[in-house]
């Protein structure tokens, strides 16, 4: 990032901005006193997220936001951002992002998610901008050998497509850090997202049927789905059924932050997990958002996926010693938020 008297000068681009990690993460930017653009081409989010920001920020702190519908691979819309705004550092989230899918649609993903990235941080080099936090994942450690994982934990072979684009970005961002020292990277591997905004006015909206566990789950609850699909109840797991570290939105919203003013002035590359340190599995989950809605959701059980692995939760210590953050939420609040937009917002950010 560049050298700024205080958060209040320093302006930062998210991209994938409208999106669901996204969005949570420019109301925090705002809040903190950012200024920021976000780019993004509402192919997976709602251009009606912005009015939902504006109400949680307030008048005074939306005008410090400013919106760019555009594809993050159009290198001409992106110069034109850049020759607009003078951006001192960008949190990409802009990707393809469902492991499903990724399986059935490896060209679109490899395309779409390597492709952007290479777009953006050409276009950032080129304008003297050198700063970015890239939302990673814990797909890129793979089937792990043990657990939890740390930071020092082997990246592994990736167990579908989208776990590889995260494994490959990483790669091309640690490379621009060894060719050129004034780079400043910041790898966020995420762990598995899930709540929503406490005001019910912000949470997971994806287009078509989710890819993702708790939006579906919230579907159910909301009669729009009929039955929770589980993948797999064979798993070496206690109840059988797949362990992941679901994290709050807001916790990873926090994370980002925390990481923009860890970064400020250093370079070279650094990585860090998000997570809260505990696994749950599906059945859980399933529990605990029944427990939040008031009623017991149905399930069936299906074959496995692919792509999918038995279980992964983090070791958060470096996070929590480095950039003074820790996640402050648990399942039954991340439930209860969850159950709070879906239930405001039946058909998300459409009614």
């Amino acid at each position: 990032m560049a050298k700024t008297e205080s958060v209040q000068d320093t302006c930062v681009l998210v991209t994938g901005g409208c999106g669901f990690i996204g969005s949570h993460t420019v109301v925090v930017l705002l809040e903190r006193g950012y200024e920021v653009v976000i780019v993004d081409d509402l192919s997976n989010s709602s251009e009606k997220v912005l009015d939902r920001i504006d109400q949680i920020v307030g008048d005074d702190a939306a005008q410090r936001l400013t919106f760019v519908r555009a594809d993050v691979a159009d290198k001409d819309a992106l110069d034109a951002v850049f020759d607009e705004f003078q951006i001192d550092a960008v949190i990409h989230f802009a990707g393809y992002k469902a492991v499903g899918e990724s399986v059935e649609k490896p060209i679109e993903y490899y395309s779409n998610n390597i492709g952007n990235t290479l777009a953006l941080v050409d276009v950032m080099r080129n304008h003297g901008c050198k700063s970015i936090v890239f939302s990673s994942s814990a797909t890129v450690y793979g089937d792990p050998d043990a657990l939890p994982l740390t930071e020092e934990s082997p990246k592994k072979p990736a167990t579908n497509p989208y776990g590889w684009t995260k494994w490959m970005i990483e790669e091309i961002l640690a490379s621009l850090v060894v060719a050129d020292p004034e780079w400043n990277v910041v790898l966020l591997r995420y762990f598995n997202p899930i709540g929503a905004h406490a005001s019910g006015l912000m949470g997971e909206d994806p287009k078509g049927i989710p890819n993702n566990l708790l939006p579906y789950v919230a579907q159910v609850a909301v009669g729009r789905r009929d039955a929770v699909h589980v993948f797999g109840d064979d798993y070496n797991t206690p109840d059988g059924t797949g362990v992941r570290d679901y994290i709050h939105v807001m916790d990873l919203a926090e994370g980002h932050a925390a990481a923009l003013a860890w970064m400020a002035n250093k370079t070279g590359c650094e990585v860090f997990n998000l997570g809260t340190g505990t696994g749950t599995s599906v059945l859980e989950i399933i529990k605990a958002f029944s427990a939040a809605c008031g009623r017991e959701l149905p399930y069936v059980i299906e074959p496995r996926r692919a792509g999918d692995v038995t279980a992964n939760y983090a070791d958060c210590t470096k996070a929590r010693e480095v950039l003074g953050w820790e996640a402050q939420y648990g399942i039954a609040e991340m439930c209860r938020d969850s159950w709070n937009w879906q239930s405001n917002n039946p058909n998300g950010y459409e009614g």
